[in-house]
């Protein structure tokens, strides 16, 4: 089924507004993506806690429309 890299950039974007966001579609079957969110939500959170702020922005999407995301997160420097 799969998911448009357009829509799951609107997920992570409307969680978190000021997140600038790079995202790689690692097959090309919209499937396996890469992201990298960085935002100063981060502030204060272990990367354990950003990547699962980030996954609950996906709205129970993984496993499911989207199979796999590796995920890399950051605090605005």
């Amino acid at each position: 089924m799969g998911m448009r890299e357009d829509d799951l950039r609107a997920m992570i974007l409307a969680a978190f507004p000021d997140a600038e966001v790079a995202i790689t579609d690692l097959a090309g079957d919209n499937d396996h993506y890469a992201a990298h969110v960085v935002s100063a939500a981060f502030r204060g959170m272990t990367r354990v806690a950003q990547h699962k702020a980030v996954y609950a922005a996906l709205g129970g999407r993984m496993g499911g429309e989207l199979h796999a995301l590796q995920l890399t997160t950051a605090i605005p420097s």
